[in-house]
């Protein structure tokens, strides 16, 4: 089920709240966010124990939140595999929603990003229906509507552990009255399979997360050879088109760069999923000189004028209010 191109102006999604300014998936770079003019704000979710979505980048939170210095949850450290990965630390699912409100978020690359250290040890962990009221009052404060973006994460772990996250998910957004195919909201997976069983249950637009090289996990635990470059060809997206409204790509997938870090030419993926009847959004725009292609460094701006001139659908962004500006100059 696709759906057709809007000729609007592209939106501005802040990419896990204004994480530029504020430690990410929090409340206050949330509201940030909006402040700062996004259209849209992007939770990642995973599960609690008792089965609460909150906001985190990863269930393994010990590199965004306090965790490690709560001696009381010491015994909680352990090691597990997360979609072919070794990792160690402290997992939500191990944690109640009371155990995690007991932390406090941290900033996760905080030698980078300095600035966002003064706020280390301020916000709790926000759950899904703790941003939704958010979006509510913030909308209501500013007579515009503010859309949310969340991605599941992981589905197919969160599954085999008996932690489904759509369920949940559906519940949430059903209850707040979300419906319809022009609600404001995108629901986005890296993964395949959920999304396909998301689209016989709701009517809710949909988002294909294709990244720039790997496969998606449950292609990876099914045995699926197909990778996401094969995704991206012209017949891949008119495959996700049957199940999705929009793909959210990795900017290297509109314009590879070299190995030096310059940008090459773009490719055809703009045309071929409009042609599809897919909207495009693209990430992650980010101001600091390390992210950026070697064309632009110092120059931010510039990259958000490129990527606007191949008449994407919208921008994921650490920065709303850059991203904003740049659009308003372009009177996109």
């Amino acid at each position: 089920m696709s759906v057709a191109i809007s000729t609007t102006s592209p939106i501005i999604i802040a990419h896990r709240g204004a994480s530029g300014y504020r430690p990410e998936h929090t409340l206050a770079a949330y509201e940030l966010a909006i402040v700062l003019g996004a259209d849209y704000i992007e939770p990642d979710l995973v599960s609690t124990k008792d089965g609460v979505l909150i906001a985190r980048h990863e269930n393994e939170i010990s590199e965004t939140t306090d965790v490690a210095r709560h001696v009381e949850f010491a015994h909680l450290q352990t090691t597990k595999i997360i979609d072919g990965e070794s990792k160690t630390g402290w997992f939500t699912e191990d944690f109640t929603l009371a155990e995690l409100k007991t932390l406090r978020a941290k900033e996760r690359i905080g030698q980078m990003r300095s600035q966002n250290t003064a706020y280390d040890g301020l916000f709790e962990i926000p759950t899904l229906q703790e941003i939704i009221d958010l979006v509510k009052r913030k909308s209501a404060e500013i007579n515009r509507a503010i859309g949310i973006y969340p991605e599941t994460k992981h589905p197919t772990y969160f599954k085999s552990i008996g932690l489904a996250l759509e369920p949940f998910l559906l519940a949430t957004l059903t209850a707040n009255g979300y419906e319809g195919a022009n609600a404001p909201i995108f629901i986005q997976s890296f993964e395949v399979s959920n999304l396909q069983d998301l689209s016989t249950k709701t009517d809710l637009p949909l988002v294909q997360l294709l990244n720039n090289s790997g496969k998606p996990n449950d292609f990876v635990v099914s045995g699926d050879e197909r990778t996401y470059a094969d995704l991206v060809t012209a017949s891949g997206l008119r495959e996700i088109a049957k199940y999705a409204q929009a793909v959210g790509v990795h900017k290297n997938l509109l314009i590879p760069r070299d190995s030096s870090g310059k940008l090459q030419s773009p490719t055809s993926l703009v045309t071929d999923a409009h042609t599809a009847g897919l909207l495009v959004h693209v990430w992650t725009f980010r101001n600091e000189d390390c992210f950026l292609p070697l064309d632009f460094q110092g120059n931010p701006q510039g990259e958000y004028e490129l990527f606007f001139s191949l008449g994407v659908n919208g921008v994921f962004s650490d920065y709303p209010d850059m991203a904003s500006t740049v659009k308003e100059n372009l009177r996109l």
